[in-house]
């Protein structure tokens, strides 16, 4: 069935809840008109029938001509958002303070100045307390204007005071925007590519953060700068695989919330990333019990009293919980049970499918697919390494695609594919040589699969020892070792050369590293 492309006012209104609906119908029918009784029916007309069918719609309301739709759908549009705004206001401090803002417009546009400076004050207050820098510099730019309206005795001084309050909230925001800029650079860049492969682009990274990460005092820093700081450091270490300075950072960041627990309601966003970077540190670095510690505490966000979960938090948790649920199997080793989980996970991503970027509905099937191969589930692991491999439109993260080639070609392998093997080892290197990725990791084990002996050759053993002591040799060698990142290739060897379920191998190590985490814990 093919995919229906949806307007912006339809999208709009799928995604509305009940209390949304009966919310609109409200806040909708305080105007009466017939142009109002047109909108009110093309959105019942778009909630029933789940779309807009421009020539049953037009046929079932004769009023409205064929060149008014497109007016129609903007206006209906319009009411929906501003609906959505009045629900909302109080339950979003940004929201909240942006109305006040609006109102004291509105009243400075009226001449009355006493009551809008007044207004003002208390959308001041409410952006001090919530450290909502953005906010007060618009506010403090309102307060000029309204202080030459009321001139008084102490003229010179107030407007020297919001001088002064003006610059210091434009110096921090200047380095707010220098550490988000900085952030978004390395992000795309791993977006693009993936983790540092060699020297040259470790260089390109570097320069890239030595140039653009501003000179700062720590202890000056507010509590906003300081959190896109560390966002950043963590970024930048993470994409560098330095997890012990990028959990240290994840946990500076988190530790900022901890000390002002006032800032979690108001910068709810950068305290789900900052926790879910820390879970990233604790199971990079296999810390077992730190790491189910941090993912049990940012699964009880939602129960934060206070908290409204909106569409895209409950986006945002679904993510980042998800990924750790599988993370956690891969921990312990538990590749069969890992593999009951994806059903539950598969239904919940198709909701979210719609609304989420394909990097992470990427990065989900790629963890589908080793789940499955470490479950010796290969024909499973094949159908998600294809969903990557085919898709159109996923042309970045070319080291997810790279692996997912080369974990394509060892489950064919272990199904005996013959044909196929032979045929996806010309493509992979087709399609590594296009993407500039070829590495010895690749190189060995593409080798490996074009010269293995027949199945029952005693030469087979030998050639699956060779690769296991030529990769063994290679994860000591800088940017080589990426590799291991994305496939356990060692244990899969062990595995074979001890004539052993992939499963149980890793299995072995899992708990071997759980007891030694457990025992320096």
């Amino acid at each position: 069935m093919p995919n229906v492309k949806y307007s912006a006012v339809e999208n709009l209104i799928f995604s509305l809840t009940k209390s949304e609906k009966r919310f609109f119908k409200l806040f909708a029918g305080r105007i009466k008109g017939n142009e109002d009784s047109r909108f009110i029916r093309m959105f019942d007309h778009i909630d029933k029938r789940h779309g807009l069918d421009d020539e049953f719609f037009l046929k079932r309301n004769p009023d409205v001509k064929p060149s008014q739709l497109s007016n129609l759908k903007a206006h209906l549009y319009k009411q929906l958002l501003q609906s959505l705004r009045v629900l909302n206001t109080d339950d979003d401090l940004d929201l909240s303070i942006r109305s006040i803002i609006d109102y004291c417009t509105v009243l400075y546009n009226k001449c009355l100045y006493n009551e809008a400076i007044k207004k003002l004050r208390k959308a001041k207050k409410l952006a001090q307390k919530g450290d909502k820098t953005i906010l007060l510099l618009q506010i403090l730019e309102m307060e000029k204007k309204l202080a030459l309206k009321l001139i008084r005795a102490d003229f010179d001084k107030q407007i020297t005071q919001l001088g002064r309050e003006s610059e210091n909230i434009q110096n921090h925001i200047g380095k707010v925007y220098q550490f988000s800029n900085l952030f978004n650079q390395i992000y795309a860049h791993y977006v693009s590519k993936g983790f540092i492969r060699n020297r040259e682009e470790y260089q390109t990274i570097k320069t890239l953060f030595d140039d653009n990460l501003p000179a700062y005092d720590i202890e000056t820093l507010s509590s906003d700068e300081k959190m896109y700081l560390f966002s950043t450091l963590v970024s930048y270490y993470y994409f560098l695989q330095d997890y012990q300075k990028g959990l240290r950072f994840s946990l500076e960041w988190v530790r900022l919330f901890e000390e002002a627990p006032h800032y979690i309601l108001s910068k709810i966003e950068m305290y789900i990333r900052g926790l879910n970077n820390m879970a990233r540190g604790h199971y990079k670095l296999k810390k077992y019990d730190l790491f189910n510690d941090s993912v049990n505490r940012l699964g009880a966000i939602q129960d934060i009293k206070g908290l409204k979960l909106t569409d895209n938090l409950r986006l945002q948790l679904f993510k980042y919980l998800a990924t750790h649920k599988l993370n956690r199997y891969f921990l312990e080793g538990r590749f069969e049970s890992g593999t009951e989980e994806i059903p539950f996970i598969v239904n919940e991503l198709e909701q979210h499918k719609k609304v989420m970027d394909l990097h992470h509905v990427m990065v989900f099937y790629y963890k589908f697919a080793c789940m499955h191969f470490g479950a010796s589930q290969y024909q499973e692991a094949v159908y998600w390494l294809g969903k990557i491999i085919n898709h159109r439109d996923f042309d970045f993260r070319a080291d997810i695609q790279g692996f997912a080639r080369i974990l394509n070609l060892i489950s064919h392998f272990e199904l005996e594919n013959t044909d196929l093997v032979e045929y996806y080892i010309r493509s992979t290197y087709r399609f590594l040589i296009k993407k500039e990725d070829v590495n010895l990791y690749q190189k060995h084990i593409l080798r490996f699969l074009r010269n293995l002996p027949p199945e029952g050759d005693g030469q087979l053993q030998e050639a699956f020892g060779n690769l296991l002591d030529k990769l063994k040799e290679l994860r000591k060698i800088p940017y080589e070792g990426r590799a291991f990142t994305y496939f356990d290739i060692i244990s899969w060897l062990e595995s074979k050369i001890q004539n052993r379920k992939v499963s149980e191998v890793i299995r072995e190590k899992a708990l071997k590293t759980l007891a030694e985490s457990t025992n320096n814990g």
